[in-house]
C-alpha cells in the first residue's frame, strides 16, 4: 500500500476507485464501504484508494475558534486507521493536511483539481450526507453532475446498522468513553487496541516498582481515558497481562501531554523501539490527581491487584485482533 501526504508533490500512478472521509476507528460501516471500493477497483482495473484528513476537520474548526474541548475525541491514531485500511485491501491512502487553504477551496476546485486532475477518479463512493468545499457548499448531487461531465461514477452508501442502530464513529466514541468494550467490539468488529512504538519516559514507574512501556498518543483528546486492565501484543508469541493508564498524568506532570503507560506483569526486558499493540479489556477507574506520591503509589498497587484478579478469573483473552500489522502502511508513520 502506498501513502501520499497530500497531492502537492506526487499523484497515484493510475486511475482510482475512491472514497473520502475521516475513518476514525474504521468501524463496521467503514469496512462495508471499503469492501465496495475494493470491488469497484477490481472491476475497473483501478487502484482502491482512500482520501482522509489530518487533522480531523471538526478538530481544525474547533481549534480555530479557541474551543479545543469541542473537537471530537480520537478513537484511533493514524497508524491504526491506516493499518485497518490496508487490511481492507486499499492500494493508496491520501492523507490531506486539512488547513485553511484546503477548507476554503470551492467545490468546483475540489472536483477539478483534486478528484479529476489529481486522482483521476473513475468511481467515487461517499455517504448519503457527504458535503465538501468552502462552507460545505458541495453535496452529492453536485458530485453526480460532475461525474457526468468528467466521466466518473458516483455511488452513495446507505447507513450501516447493527441491531437497528446506526454504526458511526460517534457511537464508538460513546461506548469507549464509559469503558464499554463489549459495545465497541460490536461496532468495530474486533477488540479495541492502540498501537505504537515504545518510547522513553520519565522512568518514574521503576522507582516505585512499576516500570512501564510508554506509547505517545498524538492527539490531546483520546476517546478512552483512565486506568484499565489490558494485555500487550508484540513482546512475546502470546499476549501478556498488564495494567495501563491513558491520560495526562495530573499528579506528576502538568504539561497536558497524553501518554499511554503500561505495566506488564512479571516482565522486565528492554523493549524501546518495539511496535506493540495494547488491547483494552476492562476499565478500572478514571484518572485522578493525588495529593502526594505515597497516595498515588498506593492506588497503583490497588489497580495492579485489580488487574491481576481479572486475569486470575478470565485468563488471557484469545479473541483475534484486527489482523497482522501491515508494514507497508505502518512503517510510514
Amino acid at each position: 500500500m502506498k501513502v501520499f501526504r497530500g497531492l502537492s508533490h506526487s499523484i497515484p500512478d493510475r486511475p482510482c476507485a475512491l472514497t473520502i472521509g475521516n475513518f476514525d476507528g474504521v468501524h463496521l460501516g467503514h469496512q462495508a464501504l471499503l469492501a465496495q471500493v475494493r470491488q469497484a477497483a477490481n472491476r475497473l482495473n483501478a487502484s482502491a484508494s482512500v482520501m482522509t484528513f489530518e487533522p480531523h476537520p471538526r478538530e481544525f474548526f474547533a481549534m480555530r475558534v479557541g474551543h479545543a474541548d469541542k473537537a471530537p475525541t480520537r478513537i484511533s491514531n493514524l497508524r491504526d486507521n491506516m493499518n485497518a485500511m490496508a487490511l481492507a485491501g486499499m492500494d493508496n491512502i491520501i492523507v490531506e493536511h486539512f488547513n485553511a487553504t484546503f477548507a476554503n477551496q470551492s467545490p468546483h476546485d475540489f472536483i477539478e483539481k483534486v478528484l479529476v486532475r489529481g486522482l483521476r477518479v473513475k468511481w467515487l463512493m461517499v455517504g448519503e450526507d457527504f458535503c465538501f468545499g468552502a462552507k460545505r457548499a458541495g453535496n452529492v448531487k453536485m458530485l453526480q453532475e460532475a461525474g457526468q461531465q468528467y466521466g466518473f461514477e458516483v455511488v452513495t452508501l446507505p447507513t450501516v446498522t447493527s441491531s437497528g442502530k446506526r454504526i458511526s464513529s460517534s457511537s464508538v466514541r460513546e461506548a469507549l468513553a464509559v469503558g464499554d468494550f463489549k459495545t465497541s467490539f460490536a461496532l468495530i468488529g474486533h477488540p479495541f487496541t492502540i498501537s505504537g512504538r515504545v518510547v522513553h519516559g520519565q522512568k518514574l514507574g521503576r522507582t516505585i516498582g512499576f516500570p512501564t512501556l510508554n506509547l505517545r498518543f498524538a492527539h490531546q483528546r483520546p476517546a478512552v481515558h483512565g486506568v484499565f486492565v489490558v494485555q500487550v501484543h508484540g513482546l512475546n508469541e502470546q499476549p501478556m497481562p498488564a495494567v495501563a493508564s491513558l491520560g495526562v498524568r495530573p499528579t506528576v506532570e502538568d504539561a497536558g501531554r497524553v501518554l499511554l503507560e503500561t505495566h506488564v506483569f512479571d516482565y522486565n526486558e528492554s523493549c524501546y523501539g518495539k511496535l506493540v499493540q495494547v488491547e483494552f479489556l476492562q476499565k478500572i477507574r478514571d484518572e485522578q490527581k493525588f495529593p502526594d506520591m505515597a497516595s498515588m503509589t498506593a492506588a497503583i498497587h490497588q489497580d495492579a491487584e485489580t488487574a491481576r484478579a481479572y486475569f486470575r478469573q478470565h485468563g488471557i483473552s484469545t479473541i483475534p485482533l484486527r489482523g497482522n500489522r501491515s508494514k507497508s502502511a505502518t512503517d510510514r508513520i
